[in-house]
C-alpha cells in the first residue's frame, strides 16, 4: 500500500521520530563519503504553484543524492485543478514517475493529487500546513538539545501553516509550544482542538499570547516567519501596521533563555519580521535549520520511495 507525506498529525510519535532517526543516518552516511543510491532508477515530479529555492533545491538535489533524479513542473506546464483537473494530472503522472511533491496554494490540491495518484504524494506546502519543513525543523532542534521533551517552542507572528505544523509536531513529540499573535491573525480553531487534544494525551502544554514578550520567557527556541505570505501581497498594508510588535530582535531574543536557539523557515525580510542582528548572531540556527531540508527530505524520500 502507498505512503504519502500530507500532515503532521498522519504519523505517531514513532513514526516521526522514525523520519527524524533515518535523516540523522542519511546525513552521517552522506558526509561519511555520499549516500547509497536506493532510489536509482526512481524519479520525482515536482509540481509547484508556489516558487522556492529551499524547496526545490533540497528535494531535486535529495533524489540525486539517493541515486534518483526528479523533473521541475511550473505553474504554467500544469495549471492544477485549472488547465488540468487535480485527478487527470495525479493519474497521468502515476504513469511515468514514481513520486510526486506538490508545493500549492490550497491544501486541497495535495490531498486531491493523493487520493488519485497510485504513487506517494508529499505536501511540500500547502495553505494549511509545511510538514516537510517543520521535519527539518525539529532535525535542527535535536541537534542542539538532543531531546524534545519540556522544551519551550516559541513561535512568534502569523498563525499561518508553519505554526500549524509546528504546533502539531510540538503536540506530538512532547514540546511545549507558545505563541504569540496579534488579534485577527490566530490559528484555524480546528487545528488548535486537535492538537490540544494530542498535547492532553502527551503532556506537552500549548499556551496563546497576544504579548510576545510574555511568549518568550524561558524559550529554549524562538521561531518566526514572514508575516507576509505568497497570495497575502493585498493584505501588505494592514499586515505591516500590525505586526511591528511582533518583531524578533535583540531584545526581544535577550528575554529568552541565554542559550535559546533562533529559526525560521527563509526567506527572511531582514528588518521586518528578524532583524539582522538576530538572523547573523550567536543564537542564529538559520543556515543549519535551511541545510537540514536537504536530509529531512530524503528520510521522507526514502521511507515513501525506496521497495
Amino acid at each position: 500500500m502507498k505512503k504519502d507525506f500530507l500532515d503532521i498529525t498522519d504519523f505517531s510519535k514513532e513514526e516521526l521520530l522514525g523520519f527524524l532517526d533515518l535523516a540523522t543516518e542519511l546525513k552521517k552516511e552522506y558526509f561519511a563519503g555520499g549516500n547509497e543510491p536506493v532510489l536509482k532508477g526512481k524519479n520525482l515530479a515536482m509540481i509547484f504553484q508556489k516558487p522556492s529555492l529551499r524547496t526545490r533545491v533540497s528535494f531535486e538535489v535529495a533524489m540525486r543524492h539517493l541515486g534518483g533524479d526528479a523533473l521541475y513542473l511550473s505553474p504554467n506546464e500544469i495549471g492544477l485543478g485549472e488547465r488540468e483537473s487535480v485527478a487527470d494530472v495525479a493519474r497521468v503522472l502515476s504513469g511515468m514517475v514514481e513520486g510526486i511533491m506538490a508545493r500549492v496554494f490550497g491544501h486541497e490540491l495535495v490531498v486531491g493529487l493523493a487520493e488519485w495518484a497510485t504513487v506517494p504524494v508529499i505536501n511540500g506546502l500547502s495553505d494549511a500546513s509545511h510538514p516537510a519543513q517543520i521535519m527539518a525543523d525539529f532535525l535542527t532542534i535535536r541537534e542542539k538539545f538532543g531531546n524534545f521533551d519540556g522544551l519551550n517552542l516559541a513561535y512568534i507572528g502569523d498563525g499561518n501553516n508553519v505554526s500549524v505544523s509546528l504546533m502539531q509536531m510540538s503536540a506530538i513529540l512532547g514540546t511545549n509550544f507558545i505563541i504569540a499573535s496579534p488579534e485577527g491573525y490566530d490559528m484555524e480553531d480546528r487545528f488548535v482542538d486537535e492538537s490540544k487534544a494530542i498535547a492532553a494525551k502527551t503532556g506537552a502544554k500549548l499556551s496563546f499570547f497576544r504579548d510576545p514578550h510574555e511568549a518568550v520567557k524561558g524559550a529554549n527556541v524562538i521561531y518566526t516567519d514572514t508575516w507576509i505570505s505568497m497570495g497575502q501581497e493585498e493584505e501588505s498594508a494592514p499586515r505591516l501596521k500590525v505586526f511591528p510588535p511582533y518583531q524578533v530582535n535583540e531584545q526581544l531574543v535577550a528575554e529568552a533563555d541565554p542559550e535559546v536557539m533562533v529559526l525560521h523557515c527563509l526567506p527572511a525580510y531582514r528588518g521586518i519580521e528578524i532583524t539582522d542582528a538576530v538572523c547573523d548572531g550567536p543564537n542564529s540556527w538559520l543556515f543549519p535549520q535551511a541545510h537540514n531540508r536537504l536530509h529531512a527530505q530524503k528520510a521522507i524520500l526514502y521511507k515513501l520511495m525506496k521497495d
